[in-house]
């Protein structure tokens, strides 16, 4: 399905398998909440002039519970973005406080600046974050999760695994900012910071994920 415009609160809540959803336009709170699988896509309509990686595309509390099925938003989430997840993926280009907030599964890829209290209290999946100020180590929540560079060839996994989600994200939004990552991959992943739970083992976390691209 196809939507043009600006949708109010909750568009694709509850979205179920097989129902993809594009929006060309914006979106208010609670996109996607509960969803349990299918695809939601939000992006700038064709012909903006604005950088999306610095304009809000959709608003707060988005993910809120969900279970599965794909988000992809070409432009900033508002506050607690994927709080609660337990399932989903997605990719968004910038991110307010509380990102990935009592996540227990799913995974988010932020391709640009979050707010503070990063993950606090995850405790399952996994999130990518970019970070070109060298400033999300003041941002992340230092309790349950730690963060890794995956620069390295001992990483490798991980860094095609990122390569191809943002893939996937752009060929969904066509985002400038997400093709302009990959035409210079390699001197974006030395800016990208892996988080994960404490207590998840390095080498198991990415089997969860390697066969769902």
């Amino acid at each position: 399905i196809r939507f043009t415009g600006t949708a109010g609160q909750s568009f694709g809540v509850w979205n179920a398998g097989g129902l993809h959803m594009y929006l060309e336009g914006d979106c208010n709170d609670y996109v996607g909440k509960g969803m349990a699988a299918g695809k939601l896509v939000i992006a700038p309509p064709k012909g903006s002039r604005f950088e999306s990686r610095h304009t809000s595309i959709i608003g707060n509390t988005c993910l809120y519970g969900a279970t599965g099925g794909r988000l992809f938003a070409a432009g900033v989430a508002g506050e607690r973005f994927a709080v609660r997840n337990s399932g989903a993926h997605a990719v968004i280009e910038g991110a307010g406080d509380h990102c990935c907030e009592y996540m227990t599964g799913g995974m988010v890829v932020v391709l640009g600046k979050t707010g503070n209290n990063f993950g606090a209290g995850m405790t399952g999946g996994l999130a990518y974050v970019l970070d070109e100020e060298n400033q999300f180590v003041d941002r992340y929540n230092h309790e349950l999760v730690e963060i890794c560079r995956i620069n390295t060839e001992s990483v490798e996994a991980y860094r095609g695994h990122l390569r191809s989600t943002i893939q996937h994200f752009v060929d969904a939004t066509g985002s400038k900012w997400g093709h302009h990552i990959l035409s210079n991959f390699e001197d974006y992943v030395r800016m990208f910071w892996l988080v994960k739970p404490k207590a998840a083992d390095f080498h198991q976390l990415l089997a969860r994920f390697r066969y769902t691209d």
